[in-house]
């Protein structure tokens, strides 16, 4: 097998995130073909090798699995934003179960409950916020405004049939568009770093229905805002338009950024209601997606905290606040934590607005603030960004010892290598559920819940003498010596379980029984092939191998 061969092969299986492993005849390893699905036979072009996995491009399906169906979004295949549009909402789900719990199957040591996959209440138009990018549909083509072509940086498709978001964002998307295209002035070329056009935002509250439109540009012509004001007031909305704005973004990375932002109509924030409470959004404040589906993930989450009353709990990575909102009428006090500080004063305000009077929220990387906040949690929960937690934020919040810690995560690999760290600190994990808060996607929210393990809590295990008979080789080097070097060398933690199985592996007496667990139906983990190589080199560093 070799780069820019062509090749056919059926999809065995789809791991996460969108990782379809298509088996080939006459070859002996199997290929990571991305876009696909379970039982469909494709031809592809390998376009890249590495460590020996190779990875292929998908050029056609020439065969489609009996579980498709027919995509209801015309751009469907072209457009990049969704995934599984071709498969039926409950197989969706199915997928998503199969690949989280064979991930946290992986990264927990011991037992837990999983509890699967909650669906989201609404599976078309669910999502309350879009940022859509200006460019071009193919080389020098024509003004688009949509979302980047599948596997393109640079072309744009024009989503205007787009079938996860409402009508509203469909008119705002063809209406700005036209308003782009009368202008004749360019969009920001990614590369040349010149132009006007960039982004366009669109926020809509779910329950109130109130619509926030930002359009996005550089500094490098002057915007007509009243005739962009007058096109987009002219429209007729299911919702209620709530504010116009245009922000300013000279930066050369290809993201929504705010240099300066004016109101042209209206208002800069909007209204949307969950669970009872009122929270003011703002235009880069963070808000779930999937209002309805944030209900079913903050009950959820509420849930796994368990008794809270006469607690101090702390809300990190809080966003707009809503955990921390929901939380607060049942508990002693909560303290947010948010970076954006944006967010960090709508969350203030929210906490107003729903008369609480126990809620207060800091601006400031979790990393930073930690240290200053003065109060002792009892509690904590844990709502990163995509990246998960930094490693050294994540020491300092288990210094704190909390019994119980909830941790929600969008993306599941980042949670699966944050619980290696919480396991080796002595945390275990309890029950995991997902929420599934973004149809016809691959992505999925997952909860956790962990819990202290205590001083006196104990685990039973059966001794054997051979264990106390070391042989020479161990007398080299201690357990905690090897974790040592594994951690200072590759920055991996390793436990003594897996220790102990690489040392079988190369022929190093451990004790018949070491580490086994005493009954026979607990699932023993075993060591990935990563950390196994690591162990490896420190065993050879201590002369045992």
């Amino acid at each position: 097998m070799k780069k820019g061969q062509i090749l056919e092969g059926y999809i065995e299986r789809v791991d996460f995130p969108n990782k379809g492993f298509a088996v080939v005849e006459d070859e002996e390893k199997k290929v990571i073909v991305k876009n696909t699905v379970p039982e469909q036979k494709v031809r592809f072009a390998v376009n890249k090798i590495r460590k020996g996995q190779a990875e292929g491009r998908l050029l056609e399906i020439l065969e489609h699995s009996p579980e498709e169906c027919q995509p209801a979004c015309p751009h469907f295949g072209v457009c990049g934003g969704c995934t599984y549009q071709n498969l039926p909402y409950e197989k969706q789900v199915e997928m998503k179960e199969a690949q989280i719990h064979a991930m946290m199957d992986a990264a927990v040591d011991g037992d837990y409950i999983w509890e699967g996959v909650k669906e989201s209440p609404v599976r078309e138009a669910y999502r309350n916020k879009m940022e859509f990018s200006f460019g071009d549909e193919y080389k020098d083509g024509p003004l688009a405004l949509g979302m980047h072509k599948r596997g393109s940086f640079h072309d744009i498709v024009n989503v205007t049939e787009c079938k996860i978001v409402d009508e509203d964002f469909r008119r705002i998307i063809k209406a700005v568009l036209e308003f782009a295209t009368d202008t004749g002035l360019p969009y920001y070329h990614r590369m040349r770093h010149t132009g006007f056009f960039r982004h366009l935002l669109v926020r809509k509250a779910v329950r109130t229905g109130e619509i926030l439109i930002d359009l996005v540009t550089t500094s490098e012509a002057q915007l007509d805002e009243a005739r962009l004001v007058e096109k987009l007031t002219g429209l007729s909305y299911d919702g209620k338009l709530a504010g116009i704005l245009h922000t300013t973004n000279n930066s050369l990375a290809d993201v929504v950024k705010d240099e300066g932002t004016k109101i042209l109509y209206g208002q800069d924030y909007f209204y949307e209601e969950l669970l009872g409470l009122k929270f003011k959004i703002t235009p880069f404040s963070f808000f779930q997606t999937n209002s309805l589906g944030a209900e079913v993930l903050y009950e959820a989450a509420r849930s796994y905290i368990g008794e809270t009353k006469d607690k101090v709990i702390f809300d990190l990575y809080s966003g707009t606040g809503t955990i921390a909102q929901i939380l607060a009428p049942v508990a002693k006090k909560v303290v947010g934590v948010e970076i954006v500080e944006e967010a960090v004063e709508a969350a203030k305000e929210n906490a107003a607005l729903n008369g609480l009077d126990n809620c207060t929220f800091w601006a400031g990387d979790v990393l930073k603030v930690i240290d200053d906040l003065g109060e002792v949690p009892d509690l904590i929960v844990l709502d990163p960004p995509r990246d998960g937690v930094h490693p050294k934020a994540l020491e300092k919040i288990i210094d704190f010892g909390v019994e119980r810690m909830v941790y929600i995560a969008c993306k599941p690999t980042s949670l699966a290598r944050d619980l290696e760290l919480l396991q080796g600190r002595g945390y275990q994990v309890e029950r995991i559920g997902c929420v599934d808060l973004f149809p016809s996607t691959y992505h999925v929210e997952t909860v956790v819940l962990l819990s202290q393990q205590k001083p006196d809590d104990h685990i039973e295990i059966d001794l054997d003498l051979d264990e106390l008979d070391a042989t020479s080789a161990e007398l080299k080097a201690t357990y905690q010596e090897i974790k040592d070097y594994v951690l200072k060398e590759f920055g991996l933690k390793v436990s003594s379980l897996y220790i102990s199985q690489v040392k079988r592996k190369c022929g190093i007496e451990v004790g018949e029984n070491y580490n086994l667990p005493k009954s026979e139906n607990v699932r023993v983990p075993q060591c990935p092939k990563e950390k196994e190589e690591a162990i490896k080199a420190a065993l050879k560093y201590f002369a045992m191998i």
